[in-house]
């Protein structure tokens, strides 16, 4: 073999060799298609979660129009989350079981999109009666909550309860939301900025936690300008 003509080569094999890995990642990329998560319709959802008046939707559903008061006592609405992606969850302040563990959760979520415009997170009391404009201030104080970014609301106990049942499917048990209705969910809901049903979490489990991350970041991907 002519050892001059080899040399001569390399470079042109080098070249060709650079050419077929990006012909070959560039099909890949184009065969491969992007991951997207499901959009949740009241029918795709375990019927038991679903209050019955909704449970035939199958399309189209979204998160309804909601009024609510924060922990600064400003009224929150869907308005306040337009073109966001968020995650709702339900709890009490005076809860010592699950409630702590969800919004120390919840808390890492906002540390971990803190730069992330397009991020918030909406909790709703499920005692609003008891857990005035005050006591939410205190509680957002010890749980660090970033008002830009996070709003623990109270309100009207019916609402809520309703926001629960028929839009974001967060609870098992079925009630109107009267005196004696209680609802106690660890569920997350992640809503996408069209105001659609992306996934359900476990809010006190740590693998579903990381399971949420990689799906907020899916998200941003698809809304993408």
């Amino acid at each position: 073999m002519d050892l001059q003509f080899f040399k001569k080569s390399i470079p042109t094999l080098a070249i060709m060799g650079l050419l077929s890995v990006f012909m070959i990642y560039a099909i890949y990329t184009l065969l491969t298609p992007e991951k997207r998560l499901p959009i949740y319709n009241p029918s795709d959802v375990n019927p038991k979660l679903v209050d019955e008046s909704v449970v035939h939707i199958r399309r189209n559903h979204k998160v309804a129009d909601f009024k609510l008061i924060n922990q600064n006592g400003d009224i929150i609405t869907q308005e306040n989350y337009k073109n966001k992606i968020y995650v709702a969850d339900f709890f009490f302040t005076r809860c010592t079981t699950i409630c702590p563990i969800m919004s120390n959760n919840m808390g890492k979520l906002q540390d971990i999109f803190i730069n992330d415009d397009d991020i918030m997170f909406l909790s709703h009391s499920v005692t609003p009666v008891i857990d005035s404009i005050s006591v939410l201030r205190a509680y957002a104080d010890k749980k660090g909550v970033i008002d830009s970014k996070w709003n623990i609301t109270t309100g009207d106990k019916k609402h809520i309860y309703k926001l629960a049942r028929k839009s974001y499917f967060a609870v098992l048990d079925e009630g109107d939301g009267g005196l004696q209705d209680f609802v106690h969910t660890e569920n997350f809901v992640l809503v996408d900025k069209k105001r659609q049903i992306r996934g359900f979490y476990d809010g006190t489990d740590d693998n579903d936690i990381q399971r949420l991350i990689t799906d907020i970041r899916i998200l941003q991907n698809e809304f993408k300008d």
